[in-house]
């Protein structure tokens, strides 16, 4: 059975008219976690479905386009129901008093985000779309008619449920047990696994990241990360170019993560 990602954007794209369909292996999602094993979990919760299923689905949603930067939902605002991600990225985000955020996930073609809530509640965290992106909007109401009229998607959101259990119990996990600097070790080990490329240095992170992004990941400051980047590569760990990152003792990067 095709994968869930590809089914989503194929009918997407039939329904813009678009014959074309991306073919690029999609990205994985990225967060703070003890298992690489566990990134991208919940970017099949639809693969129970036929492409007809998915269809009928997609037509009971609407479509919500998301320009780079630009809020999908927001905290305290009135929710329910579910956004299906069908292209782009789109980070989830939640802001203390302060104003200080931190980042829970930067999620992938695939996944859904929301909630916590689906039949009525309040949005607990943000969604920003870190991309252009589009994602499929199901209304509380919608959901429970899908469920009533198609069971299999009751076990479906039960699956994408419990991936996203085991996401945020990895973050709680990583925020209570592990130092900021075994976080941002873990961190960086996992943006090689997602995003790394072989380099004539070592594996090169092909993503740029800003230093306030990775604080906002490891729940740190700017400030923080910025030193503690430098003395690594001081010490001939990692080594900086410009917004990009490479690895260059991935086994020193581990003990770092674990000790």
């Amino acid at each position: 059975m095709a994968d869930v990602r590809g089914k989503l954007r194929l009918v997407a794209d039939r329904t813009a008219g678009n014959a074309d369909m991306t073919t690029d292996e999609p990205l994985s999602a990225l967060f703070l976690s003890e298992s690489m094993a566990d990134l991208n979990e919940g970017a099949t919760f639809l693969d129970r479905l036929s492409m007809e299923e998915v269809t009928f689905i997609r037509s009971r949603g609407s479509t919500i386009k998301a320009s780079r930067g630009e809020g999908i939902f927001h905290q305290g605002d009135p929710h329910e129901g579910i956004f299906l991600i069908e292209s782009g990225r789109v980070r989830t985000f939640c802001t203390g008093p302060s104003g200080r955020e931190l980042t829970l996930a930067y999620w992938t073609p695939g996944h859904f985000i929301g909630g916590p809530e689906v039949f009525g509640g309040t949005h607990l965290w943000s969604g920003e779309a870190m991309e252009d992106s589009r994602v499929m909007a199901l209304s509380g109401t919608v959901v429970r008619d899908l469920i009533e009229r198609m069971p299999i998607f009751a076990l479906c959101l039960i699956d994408g449920l419990v991936a996203k259990g085991k996401c945020y119990s990895q973050l709680v996990q990583m925020l209570g047990t592990r130092s900021v600097s075994q976080r941002l070790a873990q961190l960086l080990k996992i943006m090689g696994e997602v995003h790394g490329t072989p380099d004539d240095d070592g594996l090169l992170i092909d993503r740029r990241v800003t230093h306030d992004q990775l604080a906002d990941i490891v729940g740190s400051t700017r400030q923080w990360v910025t030193t503690t980047l430098d003395r690594w590569q001081k010490d001939e760990i990692i080594a900086i170019r410009g917004r990009m990152i490479v690895i260059l003792e991935s086994d020193t990067l581990e003990d770092l993560a674990e000790s």
